[in-house]
Formats: C-alpha cells, sequence, structure tokens
C-alpha cells in the first residue's frame, strides 16, 4: 500500500512554530516514527508553502497512491484550487489538521478542502496523520 503525506504551508516548521499550538516534534522525527511502526506501507511525503507544488503534488499522488493523507494549512482557509484539485483525482483524502481549527480564530472555520476529502481530522495533535493511515489500511 502506498500513502502520500502532503504538507501546506509552516508545516516544515513543526518543533520550532508555536510549538503550544504544534508541540515539540518536527514532522521528520514523527514520519521516521511512523514508518518504523508501520513497514509495510510505502510512503511518500511531501511539504511545500507554494500552493501550485501542492497542486502538483496532489494531482501525481492522485493517481499513483492508495490514500493521501493532506494537511493544507493555511491554504484550507483561502484555496478553491486545491479543493478542485480533490475533486479531480480518484484518490480519496483524508485532511489533517494538528490544531482543532474550530476552536481558533474565525477565519480558521471555513475550509474550501474539507467537503472534498473523504474526511477530516481536526486537533488530535501528529496522532491525526496516524489515525489518517490506520482508517487506509483498515
Amino acid at each position: 500500500m502506498k500513502i502520500a503525506i502532503i504538507n501546506g504551508p509552516n508545516l516544515n516548521l513543526l518543533g520550532t512554530r508555536e510549538t503550544d499550538i504544534y508541540g515539540l516534534q518536527s514532522f521528520e522525527d514523527f514520519l521516521k516514527n511512523l514508518m518504523e511502526k508501520y513497514p509495510n506501507v510505502s510512503f511518500s511525503y511531501f511539504q511545500s508553502n507554494v500552493e501550485g507544488e501542492l497542486i502538483n503534488e496532489l494531482q501525481r499522488a492522485g493517481v499513483e497512491c492508495h490514500g493521501i493523507i493532506l494537511n493544507p494549512g493555511g491554504y484550507t482557509h483561502t484555496s478553491v484550487a486545491i479543493g478542485d484539485t480533490l475533486a479531480a483525482i480518484p484518490t480519496k483524502v483524508i485532511e489533517v489538521h494538528i490544531s482543532n481549527i474550530f476552536s481558533r480564530e474565525e477565519f480558521r472555520r471555513i475550509s474550501y478542502v474539507s467537503s472534498k476529502a473523504k474526511a477530516v481530522i481536526s486537533g488530535m495533535g501528529l496522532k491525526g496523520y496516524e489515525m489518517a493511515l490506520r482508517y487506509f489500511i483498515e
């Protein structure tokens, strides 16, 4: 099984960025642990701060992978284009947010992505990625 994890803007700063919200662990360390825990899963990982690059990667993974775990970061609240991409690809996508976006600023409660995703996991920290992975495995 091949699973793509795609992270949007500023998620490359996990472990150092707003640690009271996002925690102290880098995504690279988290991913390493996830790969060790699930050795039968083939992972691809991509992070970009650029919307068009995320769209290109979603299109690629949308035909090559069995599932996509997507954290669009701040583009959740602004990108009609990422939502349109999810609607255009055949692979199921689970949208993940480390923080509970619904308990934060008002603008974060709007998502142009969620209605195109199979499911949304929000507020479970990095564990949300593993929860999404388990959905695809099971």
